[in-house]
């Protein structure tokens, strides 16, 4: 009998970590390509990603893939989303903060989501309509009812460095009522680390779906919400999101709606 989707996600997710932390020892000469300025992938990034598809493959070989190294794939009413090595820079620098990201979608509704540290063997899963989990416990967004005390994270738009003046003017904005911010480096971990309470928010200029899925429908069976800059739910078009519980999101927006520019405001 076929396993079921969130069975094999898991599966493909862990197979997916063993290549990268074998290969953690040989950080120096793992070759590296730049595929636009400050955006790197590495022969990791690709045969984690090949370890990923394989296992999902082997169960679901008419489904199509959307994956960050090779790109779209197949026709299906169900798309995988697949991120093998979110985090890559700190991973070639031997920072330990990085993730595998898998997602399936049918059609356009995030219906799983896996996230796998396999640094910490953090294993974060979410069905929709099942809740999520954080190794097999169940998890919440924290309950803080405003920006104040709030301990958030952010990415700075290293693919789009055009917005860099209105982010810092967003970072100024929430700093001003927040506690502090992170800057972490893997959008798919922040995402997940919403969805548990480490964080109470998360926003981000310009990512990518793969990015997003998986970490998106986690926090929302974790009780929070994923929106764009607008309030609305978008996010996976525009690449722009915010992250948290509902109060605590409409704080964000208040926030960074000042210093948006035109075009992101449009977004």
């Amino acid at each position: 009998m076929r396993l079921s989707a969130i069975t094999i996600a898991i599966k493909a997710a862990r197979a997916a970590g063993a290549i990268i932390t074998r290969s953690l020892n040989r950080l120096d000469s793992i070759p590296v390509v730049e595929k636009q300025r400050f955006d790197f992938a590495s022969e990791i990034d690709r045969a984690a990603e090949a370890e990923a598809i394989r296992e999902i493959r082997r169960s679901f070989s008419d489904h199509a893939i959307l994956a960050e190294e090779g790109g779209a794939s197949g026709k299906s009413r169900f798309t995988w989303v697949i991120d093998p090595l979110d985090g890559t820079s700190n991973y070639l620098r031997g920072f330990p903060h990085f993730c595998v990201s898998i997602a399936q979608m049918d059609r356009d509704e995030l219906i799983l989501g896996v996230v796998y540290d396999p640094i910490r063997d953090e294993l974060f899963t979410a069905s929709k309509g099942s809740g999520a989990t954080l190794n097999e416990r169940r998890i919440r967004v924290s309950q803080r009812m405003s920006l104040e005390g709030a301990l958030l994270a952010t990415g700075f738009p290293f693919r789009q460095r055009q917005h860099l003046q209105s982010h810092l003017g967003m970072v100024r904005a929430v700093l001003g009522e927040a506690e502090d911010i992170r800057r972490t480096g893997s959008a798919a971990l922040d995402l997940c680390y919403v969805a548990c309470g480490r964080l109470d928010g998360f926003w981000e200029i310009g990512l990518k779906p793969w990015d997003l899925a998986a970490g998106a429908l986690i926090v929302r069976e974790a009780g929070g919400r994923c929106i764009d800059f607008r309030g609305e739910p978008g996010f996976m078009e525009s690449g722009n999101v915010v992250a948290a519980n509902i109060k605590v999101s409409e704080a964000m927006l208040a926030a960074i709606g000042p210093e948006l520019s035109p075009e992101l405001a449009r977004k």
